[in-house]
């Protein structure tokens, strides 16, 4: 075939095309199992994360099981199914279910003698989605730490809730108000008030969206734990 004739041309381009593919393809499942394995450490950091417990990707299986004592399965009138792994729970697809339906995952940590309650996360920012964890601590009012994550929020504005300043925000803050309901932290901007008691954080300038989104997020995740948080302080008064 004349190497200069525009089938040569087309030929070659669609042989380099499945050659490619074969090799992007075989690349990809070759590499599956240790991509998915450091997706998990991941989430074991940001866990860990939300207590104050910083570590390396590959230190975190080690510290998560000595930090981690509980993984609890929520259903949503605060008992535990024992048929769900807590870490397996993929919130995007609980998301997509009815409230009744979905299943609450829940860590609870030991830290230098004290019990702290981990939370995950999940909402929608200006862009994509949003995520993180909120720890609380043993009276499951205040909060201990919190980890948040983006998919797609504008570099220097949304993409700030990543940002260790903006998360160390919340720390003290309360996520009931003075009747016991749960409502969350609101991000709200020119929030200067050092007051933990106002359920308040100060926003990120120019983030008035990411930031509605953080508070929706928190409310709505935290909301569904109300019945187990009061089945553990009926505990708590009774022991």
């Amino acid at each position: 075939m004349d190497r200069n004739s525009n089938g040569y041309t087309f030929m070659f381009a669609a042989i380099m095309v499945v050659v490619v593919g074969a090799l992007l393809a075989f690349a990809a499942t070759s590499l599956k199992s240790k991509q998915d394995e450091n997706v998990k450490k991941e989430k074991m950091q940001n866990i860990l994360a939300s207590v104050g417990v910083v570590v390396e990707r590959e230190e975190a299986p080690n510290q998560f099981t000595s930090v981690i004592k509980e993984q609890l399965a929520l259903k949503l009138d605060g008992s535990v199914d024992e048929s769900v792994k807590a870490f397996d729970i993929d919130l995007k697809s609980e998301l997509s279910k009815s409230v009744e339906n979905q299943r609450f995952p829940l860590y609870v940590a030991e830290q230098d003698g004290k019990k702290f309650y981990i939370v995950p996360l999940r909402g929608a920012g200006l862009w994509d989605a949003i995520w993180g964890y909120v720890a609380l601590e043993g009276d499951l009012n205040t909060i201990k730490g919190t980890v948040f994550d983006h998919k797609g929020e504008t570099p220097g504005l949304g993409a700030e809730i990543t940002q260790k300043w903006f998360q160390d925000r919340s720390i003290g803050e309360k996520i009931m108000d003075q009747s016991g309901e749960v409502v969350g932290v609101a991000v709200a901007k020119g929030n200067t008030d050092p007051s933990k008691d106002d359920n308040k954080v100060d926003a990120i300038s120019g983030a008035t969206i990411t930031g509605d989104g953080v508070t929706a997020m928190i409310k709505e995740r935290l909301s569904n734990y109300k019945n187990y948080f009061a089945n553990q302080k009926k505990l708590a008064l009774n022991n």
